[in-house]
Parts: C-alpha cells; sequence; structure tokens
C-alpha cells in the first residue's frame, strides 16, 4: 500500500506565493511520473503539472510561466512552487504518483479525497 500525503495550502492575497509538498510513503520501489492535478467547486479536475522520473515536466497553459514542479527522488517526494497566483488558482490540489511497488506491481495512486486547499482572494 502506498500513501500519498499533501502540505503547503493556505490562504493567499492575488500575487503572492505558495509552495506545496506531496511526500508518498509505503511499499515503494521506484516513482516514475508524478504529478499535481487541481479541482475547483463546481469544475472538472485538472491536470496542473507533471514531472517523470528523468525531470522532463509539463504544466497546463493556465500555469506555465508562475508554477514550478520538482521532485526529490531519493525521499518520495514531489513539490509545486505557485507564484503570482490568481484567484481562479483557488481549488483543492492533489498528487498522483506512478509507483513500481515493492512487489513489482505498477500502479498509479491518488490522493482523492484528501488533498490541500489553496485560496487566493482578490
Amino acid at each position: 500500500q502506498v500513501q500519498l500525503v499533501e502540505s503547503g495550502g493556505g490562504l493567499v492575497q492575488a500575487g503572492g506565493s505558495l509552495r506545496l509538498s506531496c511526500a508518498a510513503s509505503g511499499s515503494i520501489l521506484r516513482i516514475n511520473a508524478m504529478s499535481w492535478y487541481r479541482q475547483a467547486p463546481g469544475k472538472q479536475r485538472e491536470l496542473v503539472a507533471g514531472i517523470t522520473r528523468f525531470g522532463s515536466s509539463n504544466y497546463a497553459d493556465s500555469v506555465k510561466g508562475r508554477f514550478t514542479i520538482s521532485r526529490d527522488s531519493a525521499n518520495n517526494m514531489v513539490y509545486l512552487q505557485m507564484n503570482s497566483l490568481k484567484p481562479e488558482d483557488t481549488a483543492v490540489y492533489y498528487c498522483n504518483a506512478e509507483v513500481i511497488t515493492s512487489e513489482f506491481v505498477s500502479r498509479v495512486y491518488s490522493s482523492w479525497g484528501q488533498g490541500t486547499q489553496v485560496t487566493v482572494s482578490s
């Protein structure tokens, strides 16, 4: 079993910054891709950013140039540095990890149902 726990959300004024963290723990042999999703009230969940095991990253158009995803593979962590925040960034943020477990099973784990709230005031 693998658990993902996010932290770092909060309330910030427009133009401010936050750094989200996600820690993966459990029966992990290796983590391939990691990503951040978000879901605002009344909206569909959307992919915000993703990063591969080799460090290649991709971003939603709405956050390009403002958000930066990074990872610490040795400690099974992924981060999301969010700068120049806008009210439309308000959402619950979730992390997601493509894991090779200690039993050599490949599976995607997500933190749906937990997440960390980011609220940006105008």
